[in-house]
């Protein structure tokens, strides 16, 4: 199929581009299945559609405020799929809204009235909700954490103790896009783009252990420009992909 939809539907696709069956295409199959994960990964890593920004919800075991760390793997049945994370939502003071001594929930009780009702001037309840957090960053700054991907650990830089088991954390992070969720992801076209290339490349390696020798027909294979052609094509997908496909950086703000 033009358009696969399914990873063998995308490996047929690529050794079609390649010129099988009219010519043999000399790569073993798991040789295609290892560049096809290859791909893969650099799609869910650079490409601006290759991930999605999520959000866990988690419950404190007294194991991980023994461990001092979170094994990410626990976070939810994708856990495996988590490539960063970027924030863990605050430990006490933001959801402590069932705390009548909590100031957010005393300021929503006495002033909902007056903004509702036009009483209040809302330039000044912003100002002062802005203020708020300004003391909250002072006095309850946001925790640092460090996540480590292949370690599957996420560290926040905190006492420990602090916690309580079956308290609730709510995490920021990025996961791949699974492609069983979305078979669209297989017909992108830079992971096509780039699933050939790699295949290319391969057959070009396997080839170049035979340049030289003389074939019927005074013919002799010639490994090494498949595989030169394809670490071309490479470089360029390489370069698309950071000028085109992923996503800018962001920017710090004061």
């Amino acid at each position: 199929m033009a358009t696969p939809t399914t990873r063998q539907e995308l490996k047929e696709y690529a050794l079609r581009a390649l010129g099988h069956p009219v010519i043999e295409i000399n790569v073993d199959d798991s040789q295609v299945e290892d560049r096809i994960d290859e791909a893969l990964r650099h799609f869910f890593d650079w490409h601006m559609y290759g991930h999605e920004k999520t959000y866990y919800k988690y419950q404190i075991t007294q194991q991980d405020i023994t461990n001092g760390y979170l094994n990410t793997n626990s976070l939810g049945s994708d856990g495996d799929r988590i490539l960063s994370i970027t924030r863990v939502f605050s430990v006490g003071f933001n959801l402590q809204v069932n705390n009548i001594f909590n100031v957010r929930y005393q300021m929503a009780l006495n002033d909902f009235y007056g903004l509702r009702t036009g009483q209040m001037n809302l330039n000044y309840f912003v100002t002062t909700m802005q203020y708020i957090e300004m003391l909250q960053q002072l006095l309850d700054p946001e925790k640092q954490i460090t996540f480590s991907r292949y370690a599957n650990r996420l560290t926040l830089h905190m006492n420990w103790t602090d916690f309580q088991p079956g308290q609730f954390l709510l995490v920021e992070a990025y996961r791949s896009t699974d492609p069983a969720l979305y078979p669209e992801v297989w017909n992108d076209t830079m992971l096509k783009r780039h699933s050939i290339a790699l295949i290319k490349r391969q057959w070009g390696a396997n080839l170049s252990k035979y340049d030289g020798i003389n074939l019927p027909g005074n013919l002799t294979f010639n490994g090494q420009r498949i595989y030169s052609e394809a670490q071309e094509e490479l470089e360029k997908i390489m370069e698309d992909y950071m000028t085109k496909y992923e996503e800018p950086p962001d920017f710090c703000t004061g």
